[in-house]
């Protein structure tokens, strides 16, 4: 086996069980006990963990059966980030079809790690695992600047670069936990470096008062820092895609608007990119990805049922090799199957038969895993 990211790999969420969906609603409602919920998801990714490692994946997950919001949970956990629950977002472009009304992340204070935020949830899923690589997901630094509340960022922190500092130390601190508890394979998910391919969200942060270009800089800069002190056995890669909500999207544009410079500045191992359907654009900006570097080609679609046919998937790798050799390319789904609590429309079944086509042209084509 090869070091991560795998020659068949995916991006982390999976579908949630009805049973897990009922009872966080009953938490909600006040008729069950966060412990409830607690015992429940740790049942759910027992199960979840099993199905992984019958199709054979290299890489395991919990499926983030713990959180509602891919990037909400993990950042609540530091101090100085509250949530406010009515509202949602001020990012107005909406999912194509839905809007999933996540919570609105607001600065309260200076933000510092004073407990751990998902540590337990590695280490559960740690000790649960039988084969593969452990492998844990965390939203980039860059989610809190791009989707929290604008206004109280300034005013808690007048010098921004402050607030990068403060906000990458917390991350710096979780990573060495994680990394003590075992973690050898980090993915950071960041839809802000595929979205600013779209005129639209450029213009919204625009509206916000930021330079688009610089903010692609100053968002790679924050990963770089947030992982900076990673040891050499840590495998970290990003993942990026334009938004993924019940089957639909955020934004639409090729990556050649951040290539250039997301690419060719971000010290990660591995790159996970959207390539499954036109609103990804071509391969070409893969160019200006640096020499050994693995690209993950989410060429297989988390968000609808249908299965791709090898013949395609094989054909399009060997297009992306023009770009970047094949020994350094892998294959996963272009996003996760669950961003959010609510999950894609798709069933378990269906979500299973797009992991194994991953893994069985992954065979196909490079041989092994």
């Amino acid at each position: 086996m090869t070091k991560a990211p795998f020659r068949a790999d995916h991006v982390g969420s999976l579908l949630r069980p009805a049973a897990l969906h009922e009872l966080r609603e009953q938490v909600r409602l006040g008729k069950a006990s966060a412990a409830d919920l607690t015992a429940a998801e740790d049942r759910e990714i027992r199960e979840v963990v099993k199905l992984q490692e019958e199709i054979g994946l290299p890489s395991i997950t919990d499926g983030e059966f713990r959180r509602d919001f891919w990037h909400v949970d993990f950042l609540s956990g530091f101090d100085g980030v509250t949530l406010k629950r009515e509202g949602g977002e001020h990012f107005d472009t909406k999912f194509k079809g839905g809007d999933p009304k996540p919570p609105m992340m607001v600065l309260s204070g200076k933000l510092r790690r004073t407990k751990p935020s998902m540590l337990r949830h590695f280490v559960f899923l740690k000790n649960t695992i039988k084969t593969g690589v452990a492998k844990f997901t965390m939203p980039s630094p860059a989610m809190l600047h791009a989707r929290g509340d604008r206004a109280s960022i300034r005013k808690v922190y007048p010098d921004e670069a402050e607030f990068w500092a403060d906000l990458t130390r917390c991350y710096r601190e979780e990573i060495a936990d994680l990394y003590k508890a075992g973690c050898r394979y980090l993915q950071i998910d960041d839809t802000t470096i595929a979205m600013f391919g779209d005129p639209k969200v450029q213009e919204q942060f625009r509206k916000l008062g930021d330079d688009p270009k610089k903010d692609v800089a100053l968002y790679a800069d924050a990963v770089n820092a947030a992982i900076r002190d990673v040891p050499d056995d840590m495998a970290v890669a990003i993942h990026t895609c334009r938004g993924n909500f019940k089957s639909t999207w955020l934004a639409s544009g090729s990556y050649d608007y951040v290539a250039e410079t997301a690419f060719s500045k971000l010290d990660v191992d591995g790159f996970f990119l959207e390539f499954d359907d036109e609103r990804s654009g071509g391969f070409a900006p893969l160019r200006y990805i640096p020499k050994g570097k693995k690209v993950v080609l989410g060429l297989v679609s988390s968000k609808i049922p249908g299965l791709e046919s090898k013949d395609s998937l094989r054909k399009r790798i060997h297009e992306a090799a023009k770009y970047v050799p094949l020994e350094n390319l892998c294959l996963s789904p272009q996003c996760g199957f669950s961003s959010t609590h609510h999950g894609n429309n798709l069933t378990v079944g269906q979500q299973k038969a797009k992991l194994k086509l991953c893994i069985d042209t992954a065979r196909d084509v490079w041989g092994s895993l």
